[in-house]
Protein backbone atom coordinates (compact mmCIF):
# COMPACT_ATOMS: atom_id res chain seq x y z
CA UNK A 1 0.00 0.00 0.00
CA UNK A 2 1.29 3.77 -0.51
CA UNK A 3 1.95 6.27 2.09
CA UNK A 4 -0.01 8.94 0.23
CA UNK A 5 -3.44 6.38 1.17
CA UNK A 6 -2.98 7.04 4.70
CA UNK A 7 -3.04 11.25 4.53
CA UNK A 8 -6.07 13.47 5.58
CA UNK A 9 -5.83 17.40 5.93
CA UNK A 10 -6.65 18.45 9.59
CA UNK A 11 -6.79 22.14 10.35
CA UNK A 12 -4.14 23.37 13.15
CA UNK A 13 -6.76 24.45 15.57
CA UNK A 14 -7.48 21.07 15.83
CA UNK A 15 -4.48 20.18 17.13
CA UNK A 16 -4.72 19.94 21.20
CA UNK A 17 -1.93 21.94 22.82
CA UNK A 18 -3.34 21.59 26.57
CA UNK A 19 -5.26 19.03 28.13
CA UNK A 20 -8.85 19.32 29.81
CA UNK A 21 -9.07 20.21 33.04
CA UNK A 22 -10.91 17.21 33.76
CA UNK A 23 -9.27 14.03 31.80
CA UNK A 24 -13.01 11.78 31.55
CA UNK A 25 -14.67 14.79 29.85
CA UNK A 26 -12.83 14.20 26.56
CA UNK A 27 -15.45 13.72 23.69
CA UNK A 28 -15.06 9.52 22.87
CA UNK A 29 -16.50 8.55 19.36
CA UNK A 30 -17.72 5.17 19.07
CA UNK A 31 -17.10 3.44 16.05
CA UNK A 32 -19.56 0.21 14.96
CA UNK A 33 -17.10 -1.78 12.50
CA UNK A 34 -20.22 -4.03 11.28
CA UNK A 35 -22.20 -1.68 10.45
CA UNK A 36 -19.86 1.79 9.90
CA UNK A 37 -21.94 3.29 12.53
CA UNK A 38 -20.78 6.50 14.47
CA UNK A 39 -22.30 8.19 17.41
CA UNK A 40 -20.78 10.65 20.04
CA UNK A 41 -20.14 10.46 23.64
CA UNK A 42 -18.46 11.72 26.91
CA UNK A 43 -15.84 9.47 27.88
CA UNK A 44 -16.89 9.12 31.88
CA UNK A 45 -19.98 7.23 30.20
CA UNK A 46 -17.31 4.82 29.13
CA UNK A 47 -18.99 1.80 30.77
CA UNK A 48 -22.37 2.46 28.81
CA UNK A 49 -21.12 1.79 26.16
CA UNK A 50 -19.11 -1.78 27.00
CA UNK A 51 -20.74 -4.76 28.37
CA UNK A 52 -20.16 -6.77 31.72
CA UNK A 53 -17.85 -9.72 29.94
CA UNK A 54 -15.53 -6.77 28.34
CA UNK A 55 -12.26 -7.07 29.62
CA UNK A 56 -10.02 -3.77 29.19
CA UNK A 57 -6.16 -4.31 28.74
CA UNK A 58 -4.22 -0.79 30.15
CA UNK A 59 -0.34 -0.07 29.33
CA UNK A 60 0.82 0.58 33.03
CA UNK A 61 4.21 2.31 31.68
CA UNK A 62 5.48 5.15 33.27
CA UNK A 63 7.16 8.58 30.88
CA UNK A 64 10.14 9.25 32.84
CA UNK A 65 11.19 13.31 31.96
CA UNK A 66 14.11 12.26 29.46
CA UNK A 67 14.26 15.04 27.28
CA UNK A 68 17.68 16.47 28.79
CA UNK A 69 18.50 20.65 28.09
CA UNK A 70 22.71 20.69 27.73
CA UNK A 71 25.53 22.41 26.41
CA UNK A 72 28.29 20.92 23.99
CA UNK A 73 31.69 20.77 26.11
CA UNK A 74 33.99 20.08 22.73
CA UNK A 75 36.14 16.45 22.46
CA UNK A 76 38.07 15.15 25.45
CA UNK A 77 41.12 14.59 23.71
CA UNK A 78 43.50 16.99 25.00
CA UNK A 79 44.42 17.96 21.47
CA UNK A 80 41.31 19.54 20.95
CA UNK A 81 42.35 23.12 22.97
CA UNK A 82 39.94 24.56 25.77
CA UNK A 83 39.18 27.68 24.22
CA UNK A 84 38.33 26.60 21.09
CA UNK A 85 35.32 24.27 22.91
CA UNK A 86 32.04 25.09 21.13
CA UNK A 87 29.48 26.13 24.08
CA UNK A 88 26.04 24.96 21.84
CA UNK A 89 23.00 24.24 23.56
CA UNK A 90 22.18 20.54 22.71
CA UNK A 91 19.17 18.84 23.46
CA UNK A 92 19.39 15.00 24.34
CA UNK A 93 16.40 12.37 24.05
CA UNK A 94 16.82 9.22 26.53
CA UNK A 95 15.41 6.39 24.20
CA UNK A 96 16.95 3.33 26.08
CA UNK A 97 19.36 2.29 28.51
CA UNK A 98 21.95 -0.49 27.17
CA UNK A 99 23.80 -0.92 30.14
CA UNK A 100 26.86 0.35 32.42
CA UNK A 101 25.46 3.86 32.14
CA UNK A 102 25.36 3.80 28.21
CA UNK A 103 22.35 4.72 26.78
CA UNK A 104 20.62 4.94 23.20
CA UNK A 105 19.45 8.83 23.03
CA UNK A 106 18.41 11.11 19.84
CA UNK A 107 20.77 14.19 19.71
CA UNK A 108 19.34 17.48 18.20
CA UNK A 109 21.20 19.16 17.03
CA UNK A 110 23.02 16.01 16.01
CA UNK A 111 25.09 16.30 12.53
CA UNK A 112 27.98 17.65 13.81
CA UNK A 113 28.34 15.98 17.14
CA UNK A 114 31.55 13.90 16.72
CA UNK A 115 32.26 10.39 18.39
CA UNK A 116 33.97 11.09 21.62
CA UNK A 117 32.69 14.65 22.25
CA UNK A 118 30.80 15.74 25.90
CA UNK A 119 27.98 17.18 26.62
CA UNK A 120 27.16 18.86 30.33
CA UNK A 121 23.63 18.27 31.52
CA UNK A 122 22.20 19.21 35.34
CA UNK A 123 24.53 22.16 36.34
CA UNK A 124 27.96 20.05 35.53
CA UNK A 125 26.09 17.03 37.71
CA UNK A 126 25.58 14.95 34.76
CA UNK A 127 28.10 14.73 31.73
CA UNK A 128 27.71 12.21 28.28
CA UNK A 129 30.27 11.12 25.91
CA UNK A 130 29.68 10.28 22.90
CA UNK A 131 30.22 6.98 21.41
CA UNK A 132 28.57 6.05 18.80
CA UNK A 133 26.93 7.64 15.95
CA UNK A 134 24.00 5.85 13.58
CA UNK A 135 21.45 7.36 11.74
CA UNK A 136 18.39 9.72 12.21
CA UNK A 137 20.43 11.38 15.01
CA UNK A 138 20.49 8.24 17.43
CA UNK A 139 23.59 7.88 19.19
CA UNK A 140 25.33 5.73 22.08
CA UNK A 141 26.16 7.55 25.00
CA UNK A 142 27.68 7.13 28.44
CA UNK A 143 26.87 9.02 31.15
CA UNK A 144 28.82 10.34 34.24
CA UNK A 145 27.67 11.64 37.46
CA UNK A 146 27.55 11.56 41.69
CA UNK A 147 24.84 10.21 43.23
CA UNK A 148 21.65 8.75 41.53
CA UNK A 149 20.91 9.02 37.79
CA UNK A 150 17.18 8.54 38.15
CA UNK A 151 16.76 11.11 40.64
CA UNK A 152 19.13 13.28 38.25
CA UNK A 153 16.58 12.90 35.63
CA UNK A 154 13.46 13.28 37.60
CA UNK A 155 15.18 16.68 39.17
CA UNK A 156 17.07 18.37 35.58
CA UNK A 157 14.93 16.59 33.23
CA UNK A 158 11.71 17.83 30.99
CA UNK A 159 8.25 16.21 29.80
CA UNK A 160 9.21 14.94 26.37
CA UNK A 161 5.75 16.54 24.52
CA UNK A 162 5.49 14.99 21.35
CA UNK A 163 6.89 17.57 18.54
CA UNK A 164 3.04 19.02 17.41
CA UNK A 165 2.83 20.27 20.77
CA UNK A 166 4.59 23.36 20.12
CA UNK A 167 5.11 24.86 23.58
CA UNK A 168 7.76 24.45 26.56
CA UNK A 169 6.54 21.91 28.86
CA UNK A 170 4.74 22.66 31.68
CA UNK A 171 4.27 21.87 35.75
CA UNK A 172 1.06 20.32 35.02
CA UNK A 173 2.58 18.09 32.01
CA UNK A 174 4.30 16.01 34.40
CA UNK A 175 0.85 15.21 35.87
CA UNK A 176 -1.17 15.24 32.81
CA UNK A 177 1.27 13.73 30.33
CA UNK A 178 0.59 10.73 32.81
CA UNK A 179 -2.11 7.60 32.84
CA UNK A 180 -3.38 7.64 36.56
CA UNK A 181 -2.48 3.89 36.56
CA UNK A 182 0.93 4.00 35.22
CA UNK A 183 4.00 2.29 37.54
CA UNK A 184 6.47 0.86 35.06
CA UNK A 185 8.93 3.69 34.34
CA UNK A 186 10.51 3.69 31.08
CA UNK A 187 8.24 5.31 28.62
CA UNK A 188 9.92 7.97 26.44
CA UNK A 189 6.04 8.75 25.34
CA UNK A 190 2.12 8.40 27.30
CA UNK A 191 0.10 5.78 26.56
CA UNK A 192 -2.55 8.34 25.30
CA UNK A 193 -5.36 6.15 25.25
CA UNK A 194 -4.82 5.77 29.02
CA UNK A 195 -4.63 9.35 29.64
CA UNK A 196 -8.93 9.79 29.95
CA UNK A 197 -9.11 7.57 32.51
CA UNK A 198 -10.08 8.55 36.29
CA UNK A 199 -10.82 6.76 39.75
CA UNK A 200 -14.73 7.75 38.77
CA UNK A 201 -14.65 5.70 35.13
CA UNK A 202 -12.74 2.59 37.21
CA UNK A 203 -15.63 2.77 39.44
CA UNK A 204 -18.31 2.91 37.38
CA UNK A 205 -16.41 0.35 35.33
CA UNK A 206 -16.54 -2.09 38.42
CA UNK A 207 -19.81 -1.15 39.50
CA UNK A 208 -21.13 -2.72 35.73
CA UNK A 209 -19.09 -5.46 36.28
CA UNK A 210 -16.18 -4.65 33.77
CA UNK A 211 -12.89 -5.52 34.69
CA UNK A 212 -9.32 -4.91 33.09
CA UNK A 213 -5.63 -5.99 33.26
CA UNK A 214 -2.38 -4.53 32.72
CA UNK A 215 0.57 -5.09 30.56
CA UNK A 216 3.82 -3.31 29.73
CA UNK A 217 5.00 -1.16 26.40
CA UNK A 218 7.76 1.22 27.24
CA UNK A 219 6.87 3.35 24.17
CA UNK A 220 9.89 4.69 22.76
CA UNK A 221 10.89 6.35 19.39
CA UNK A 222 9.76 3.64 17.00
CA UNK A 223 5.99 4.10 18.29
CA UNK A 224 6.33 7.96 16.62
CA UNK A 225 8.95 7.17 14.10
CA UNK A 226 8.01 8.73 10.63
CA UNK A 227 7.15 6.41 7.84
CA UNK A 228 10.20 7.25 5.02
CA UNK A 229 9.26 4.74 2.45
CA UNK A 230 5.95 5.72 -0.03
CA UNK A 231 5.68 1.78 -0.27
CA UNK A 232 4.33 1.28 3.52
CA UNK A 233 5.54 -2.46 3.57
CA UNK A 234 9.01 -1.65 3.37
CA UNK A 235 9.13 0.56 6.78
CA UNK A 236 10.88 -0.84 9.90
CA UNK A 237 9.68 -0.64 12.99
CA UNK A 238 12.43 0.01 16.11
CA UNK A 239 12.15 -2.34 19.09
CA UNK A 240 10.07 -2.04 22.22
CA UNK A 241 10.06 -3.70 25.38
CA UNK A 242 7.53 -5.00 26.35
CA UNK A 243 6.10 -7.73 29.07
CA UNK A 244 2.66 -9.75 30.29
CA UNK A 245 2.40 -10.79 33.60
CA UNK A 246 0.85 -14.01 34.80
CA UNK A 247 -1.71 -12.56 35.76
CA UNK A 248 -2.43 -10.50 33.05
CA UNK A 249 -2.08 -13.64 30.75
CA UNK A 250 -4.43 -15.43 33.25
CA UNK A 251 -7.39 -12.92 33.16
CA UNK A 252 -6.59 -12.71 28.92
CA UNK A 253 -7.17 -16.41 28.77
CA UNK A 254 -9.72 -16.49 30.83
CA UNK A 255 -11.90 -14.14 29.40
CA UNK A 256 -11.67 -15.30 26.29
CA UNK A 257 -12.43 -18.81 27.12
CA UNK A 258 -15.64 -17.48 28.52
CA UNK A 259 -16.55 -15.61 25.22
CA UNK A 260 -15.72 -12.00 26.59
CA UNK A 261 -14.27 -9.58 24.26
CA UNK A 262 -10.51 -7.68 24.86
CA UNK A 263 -10.59 -4.44 24.79
CA UNK A 264 -6.99 -2.90 24.17
CA UNK A 265 -6.64 0.46 25.38
CA UNK A 266 -4.25 2.26 22.89
CA UNK A 267 -2.26 1.06 19.91
CA UNK A 268 0.57 0.34 22.63
CA UNK A 269 -1.33 -2.18 23.80
CA UNK A 270 -2.39 -3.59 20.43
CA UNK A 271 1.34 -4.66 19.68
CA UNK A 272 1.61 -6.01 22.91
CA UNK A 273 -1.31 -8.59 22.32
CA UNK A 274 -0.71 -9.09 18.87
CA UNK A 275 2.74 -9.75 19.14
CA UNK A 276 2.42 -11.95 22.23
CA UNK A 277 -0.34 -14.17 20.95
CA UNK A 278 2.39 -14.29 17.48
CA UNK A 279 4.77 -15.99 20.02
CA UNK A 280 2.36 -17.98 21.51
CA UNK A 281 -0.45 -19.24 18.87
CA UNK A 282 -3.20 -20.64 20.57
CA UNK A 283 -3.27 -18.48 23.71
CA UNK A 284 -1.55 -15.57 25.91
CA UNK A 285 1.36 -16.47 28.30
CA UNK A 286 3.68 -14.50 30.69
CA UNK A 287 6.25 -12.94 28.03
CA UNK A 288 8.62 -10.40 28.00
CA UNK A 289 10.75 -9.03 25.76
CA UNK A 290 11.14 -6.64 22.36
CA UNK A 291 8.64 -6.19 20.17
CA UNK A 292 8.69 -4.36 16.17
CA UNK A 293 5.52 -5.65 14.88
CA UNK A 294 4.02 -3.05 11.94
CA UNK A 295 0.73 -3.45 11.75
CA UNK A 296 -0.97 -2.10 8.77
CA UNK A 297 -4.20 -2.98 6.68
CA UNK A 298 -3.85 -6.75 5.90
CA UNK A 299 -2.83 -7.87 9.56
CA UNK A 300 -5.19 -10.28 10.78
CA UNK A 301 -5.77 -9.59 14.46
CA UNK A 302 -5.61 -12.27 16.31
CA UNK A 303 -6.64 -11.50 20.29
CA UNK A 304 -8.49 -8.20 19.78
CA UNK A 305 -11.77 -7.22 20.17
CA UNK A 306 -11.74 -4.03 20.09
CA UNK A 307 -9.43 -1.01 19.97
CA UNK A 308 -10.09 2.69 22.27
CA UNK A 309 -7.58 4.87 21.35
CA UNK A 310 -6.99 8.92 20.21
CA UNK A 311 -6.66 10.16 17.02
CA UNK A 312 -3.40 10.28 15.60
CA UNK A 313 -1.01 11.83 12.36
CA UNK A 314 -1.66 11.65 9.05
CA UNK A 315 1.18 9.04 7.49
CA UNK A 316 1.87 7.32 10.81
CA UNK A 317 2.17 3.95 11.72
CA UNK A 318 -0.62 4.57 14.30
CA UNK A 319 -2.87 5.54 11.52
CA UNK A 320 -1.98 2.12 9.22
CA UNK A 321 -2.61 0.63 12.81
CA UNK A 322 -5.91 1.90 13.41
CA UNK A 323 -7.00 1.54 9.42
CA UNK A 324 -5.92 -2.09 9.82
CA UNK A 325 -9.13 -2.93 12.59
CA UNK A 326 -11.02 -0.76 11.33
CA UNK A 327 -10.72 -0.47 7.68
CA UNK A 328 -8.84 2.52 6.40
CA UNK A 329 -11.65 3.70 4.43
CA UNK A 330 -14.43 3.70 7.37
CA UNK A 331 -11.03 4.83 9.38
CA UNK A 332 -10.40 8.22 7.27
CA UNK A 333 -14.57 8.23 7.30
CA UNK A 334 -14.76 8.61 11.36
CA UNK A 335 -11.49 10.85 11.18
CA UNK A 336 -13.61 13.09 8.32
CA UNK A 337 -16.38 13.10 11.06
CA UNK A 338 -14.22 13.74 13.46
CA UNK A 339 -12.74 17.04 12.47
CA UNK A 340 -16.71 18.27 11.42
CA UNK A 341 -17.70 17.65 14.91
CA UNK A 342 -14.89 19.87 16.21
CA UNK A 343 -13.07 16.42 18.17
CA UNK A 344 -9.41 17.32 19.67
CA UNK A 345 -6.17 15.32 18.08
CA UNK A 346 -3.45 13.87 18.85
CA UNK A 347 -1.70 13.07 22.45
CA UNK A 348 -4.14 15.95 24.76
CA UNK A 349 -7.24 15.48 22.36
CA UNK A 350 -10.67 13.27 22.05
CA UNK A 351 -10.34 9.62 21.49
CA UNK A 352 -12.60 6.62 19.73
CA UNK A 353 -13.72 3.09 20.94
CA UNK A 354 -13.69 0.93 17.84
CA UNK A 355 -15.75 -2.15 18.37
Amino acid sequence: MRLSEFDYDLPKDRIALHPLKDRDQSRLMRVERATAEISHHVFSNLDELLLPTDLLVLNNTRVFPARLLGQREGLTSESFKKEDRPKAKIEVLLLRPLGDDVWEVLVKPGRKMRVGERVSFAAGRLDGEILERSQLGIRKVRFYYTGDFDQIIDQSGHVPLPPYIRRPDEPQDKQRYQTIFAKRRGAVAAPTAGLHFTRSVFDRLSEKGIRWCEVTLHVGLGTFQPVHSEQIEEHRMEKERFEISAEAAKAINLSKSRGGRIIAVGTTVARTLESAVLKHPGGISAVSGETDLFIYPGFQFRLMDGLLTNFHLPRSTLLMLVSAFAGRDLTLQAYKRAIEENYRFYSYGDCMLIL
